[in-house]
């Protein structure tokens, strides 16, 4: 099936992570189908992947940036219109769980709705005049915390729900200029970020395998590979009549009756 992304230029932000990090999976998947990246993102690794996709003969672009900070935003999306004048997609990707609960300060509480929220809000509102142009589309990565809660993170699921509420706000806002707004839901993915997580407990193995029980469709963990897919569908003109939808792609985690998860000697 041919998803039609060849030459179109999708600015995606937090897709400097590390090697296997959901972003930048999704980045490299861009890549695959002929799509042009354009990543907005504060780290250097930024730098390290477009050098290695243009070696390739593969067109990409990358604004260091610090998402929290407007000015650079502007900046950045503004340099992405100059060098390319077109935007198809935005896919907002930034989030850190980031473990400000009610013990955190407000500043921190602020900041992690700056970071995880309001970088949305920033990107999209710059890449905007592209977008109707071009009839484009925006994809916010989501997380189970902004419908399940976590404990102790109040920022991230604060952040996290706001995102929720922005994809359907959006997809009103903006139906009349054919933009499509939408959003992935992810539970429990195994990412580098994931993987360090586990390793700060004490009992790692025991609480991963613990975690993994929970999840009903083959009793593993989401791969980013699953999830960029889902992204790359959403941005598609293959999903063309799809809007304001919350798509989770979890192995059934948050949903399906736990009553599905029994031992296997029953």
């Amino acid at each position: 099936m041919n998803l039609n992304l060849r030459n179109k230029v999708v600015v995606i932000s937090g897709a400097a992570g590390l090697k296997g990090s959901i972003g930048e999976t999704i980045l490299q998947a861009l890549a695959s189908e002929g799509a042009i990246p354009a990543i907005i993102d504060r780290n250097d690794r930024g730098f390290e992947y477009v050098e290695e996709l243009q070696s390739k003969g593969i067109d990409a672009y990358f604004a260091k940036t610090d998402v929290t900070d407007p000015d650079q935003v502007k900046k950045a999306v503004g340099s992405i219109v100059e060098k390319y004048n077109r935007i198809d997609a935005v896919i907002n990707n930034v989030g850190v769980n980031d473990g400000i609960g009610l013990n955190g300060s407000y500043e921190e509480f602020v900041y992690s709705l700056k970071l995880n929220l309001a970088s949305y809000f920033v990107i999209v509102k710059n890449a905007l005049p592209k977008l109707k142009e071009s009839k484009g589309n925006i994809l916010n990565i989501g997380s189970k915390v902004g419908y399940t809660g976590q404990g102790n993170t109040s920022g991230y699921a604060a952040a996290k729900g706001g995102v929720l509420a922005l994809t359907r706000e959006w997809a009103v806002d903006l139906i009349n200029d054919g933009i499509r707004s939408n959003c992935i839901i992810i539970a429990e993915s195994w990412t580098p970020a994931y993987d360090n997580w586990i390793k700060t407990m004490k009992n790692g193995k025991g609480k991963l395998k613990d975690i993994v029980s929970k999840i009903p469709l083959g009793n593993r963990m989401t791969t980013p590979q699953e999830i960029a897919n889902n992204a790359l569908f959403l941005i598609s003109d293959v999903s063309s009549h799809t809007t304001g939808q919350h798509v989770f792609v979890d192995g059934g985690y948050v949903h399906l009756d736990r009553a599905l998860l029994k031992e296997k000697d029953e």
